[in-house]
Order: structure tokens, then C-alpha cells, then sequence
């Protein structure tokens, strides 16, 4: 439990570092690569932590009990906080929060198997009737699967495709050209294996909603990135901004894939991004970069609890001294 509770403090703690960070760069700067490093730190330092710097709970209890004048002035209002049979409770719940651990890394193993064998089927049915069904078509000289309902989007980790429904190929060539290079984008900066990656600590810990939290905005530092890269090599962001409103009006139903045209739940700081962005003000440019020396401080400062040894704290604390004779 302790450790669960430090783990997610540190990976909240790294990701308000994140935001700062982002917030700090300028608009046009890569975004993804300071979520590329945070998520590996948030989970190898509490493991470094975990065996060369912790903070023993038992003993700091020990140690208090031993104060006199401590133990007088909670005696009038106990705290279970400060009660190492509190603390022994705790760990018995041990059993049971691995018990759910492990049923929720299960599920999202299938979840996520299940998902990429619906997109391998809808891609090779889509390749149905295709002369060659190892080569791509060429759509403005992007090599695209054209699909009934799946994308615009890329997939693959090892070979990514870009995948476009039937529809974008009707659209304007102008939005059209936005969409596919949008998408070829992805493709050439191997986003898709960099957010696999990134995803594959969730399995191992399900139960860290700050895990959760930085790979998400991991998505949206992917696709903001991708939309300077394509706002910079065709140029009129605001054309742009409407065509993902247009793209938005048509989303089709089939499976939620990233990286993706539309992203995820993200459309609205796109378009601020691409069409209004807040520029620093001039005591943002000094506060921030303190905020953000002082979180990381605060996070190497900060020791890994344990509980210690409870075979001799624990005994220290609650066996009466033998009476003299």
C-alpha cells in the first residue's frame, strides 16, 4: 500500500513537472520527448528509491513512542496514523490489492490483444480484392490501406501503415493532402512504437492513475507535434483547424487507435494550439522554471516509505517490560 501511495505521488509530482515544462517551451517546440522522459523516471526512480533510500515507518512510530512528552500530548487525542497495529492492518491487505492487480493487468492484456486482432481483420479484409496485397495504395503520394471504417489513423509498431476510410478520398485534394500528411507524419517519426512503448508500463502497473494521466498527455504532446509538422511543411493552420472540425463531424465507429487524425478527447487545445496560443507572460518566464526546480528537488528529496522491520518494531513498541522481582 505504501508503496502504491509514493509511486503515484511521485508520478503526479513528475507530471505536474511535465505540464510546467510544456507551458515553458515554445509553441513550436517538440513536446513528446518531455513525456518521453518523464514516464520512464516516474517508474526506475521509486525503484532505485525503493533500495537505496527509504524512510522506515515502524521506527519513526519507535522513536516517537519513545518521547514522553510526544506520547502526553496525543494521549488525549489518539491518531491511528500513530498506532503500529494500524499500520500491521495495512499490510494485510496486501494479498488483496495484488489479487486485483493482477486481474487488472489480465484484462487489459486481453483488451488490448482483442483490439489489435479487430484492426488486423478490418485491415485485411480491407485488402480484399487488391491486386497486391502486400503493397499499399499510392493517394498523393502517401502509400495509405484505404479502409470501409477504419482511421485516419496509423498502425503498426514494427511496419506502421496509414490507414484512411473511403470518405477522405472524396474530400478536397487541399484537405485531403492535410489528412494523409498528417498521417504520413506519424508514420516517418514512429509515433505508434514510441506510444506502445510508453503504454506498456499500465500493464505492469494498472492501479497508478499518474501513469495513466502522463501517457495521455503523451498522446496529445504526439498529435500537437504532428500538427506543427504539418501546419509548417503546408502552411494556413487556420484551413487546417476547420478540417479537424470536419473530420470530427464524420468520425466513424470503428476502433479508438492513436495515434490518430482525431486524437483522443483532445480537439479543443489543438485548435487553441494551432489558431490562439498563450504566450508566456513576463512573470510566468521567471515562476515556472522555479516551480519546476523546486518539484524536482521535492521529488529527489522525497524518501520511499516502508514499514520496516515489523517483527522487531512492532514488538518493541507493544510487549509490556518484565516485571521486576
Amino acid at each position: 500500500m505504501l508503496c502504491l501511495l509514493y509511486v503515484s505521488t511521485v508520478g503526479l509530482l513528475l507530471g505536474v513537472v511535465g505540464l510546467l515544462v510544456e507551458r515553458i517551451l515554445p509553441t513550436t517546440s517538440a513536446r513528446r520527448w518531455v513525456w518521453g522522459a518523464i514516464i520512464p523516471t516516474s517508474i526506475a526512480l521509486p525503484g532505485y528509491y525503493g533500495q537505496h533510500h527509504t524512510w522506515s515507518v515502524l521506527k519513526a512510530l519507535d522513536q516517537h513512542a519513545s518521547r514522553p512528552s510526544v506520547t502526553h500530548s496525543i494521549t488525549n487525542a489518539p491518531l491511528d496514523a500513530l498506532d503500529p497495529a494500524w499500520w500491521e492492518r495495512i499490510r494485510s491487505f496486501n494479498p488483496t490489492i495484488e489479487r486485483f492487480w493482477f486481474i487488472a493487468t489480465a484484462l487489459l492484456i486481453v483488451w488490448g490483444l482483442a483490439n489489435v486482432l479487430r484492426v488486423w481483420y478490418l485491415v485485411h479484409v480491407s485488402r480484399r480484392g487488391v491486386g497486391d496485397r502486400h503493397n499499399a495504395a499510392i493517394v498523393d503520394g502517401v502509400p495509405v490501406v484505404v479502409t470501409n471504417q477504419l482511421g485516419p489513423a496509423t498502425v503498426g509498431v514494427l511496419r506502421s501503415l496509414v490507414v484512411v476510410p473511403r470518405w477522405v478520398l472524396a474530400l478536397p485534394a487541399r484537405q485531403r493532402q492535410y489528412v494523409l500528411r498528417h498521417e504520413d507524419e506519424h508514420r516517418r517519426a514512429h509515433d505508434a512504437a514510441l506510444l506502445f512503448l510508453a503504454s506498456l508500463p499500465i500493464l505492469l502497473m494498472p492501479w497508478n492513475p499518474a501513469l495513466w494521466w502522463q501517457v495521455r498527455r503523451l498522446c496529445l504532446a504526439v498529435e500537437l507535434d504532428c500538427d506543427n509538422r504539418v501546419v509548417k511543411a503546408l502552411g494556413d493552420a487556420p484551413a487546417y483547424g476547420e478540417l479537424l472540425l470536419k473530420v470530427a463531424q464524420a468520425a466513424n465507429r470503428g476502433p479508438r487507435l492513436q495515434p490518430a487524425f482525431l486524437g483522443v478527447g483532445s480537439l479543443e487545445r489543438r485548435l487553441t494550439a494551432l489558431v490562439a496560443p498563450r504566450p508566456l507572460r513576463h512573470a510566468q518566464k521567471f515562476l515556472l522554471p522555479a516551480a519546476v526546480m523546486a518539484l524536482l528537488l521535492l521529488v529527489l528529496w522525497m524518501p520511499h516509505p516502508v514499514l520496516g522491520s515489523s517483527s522487531h518494531a512492532h514488538a518493541a513498541m507493544t510487549t509490556p517490560a518484565p516485571s521486576q522481582p
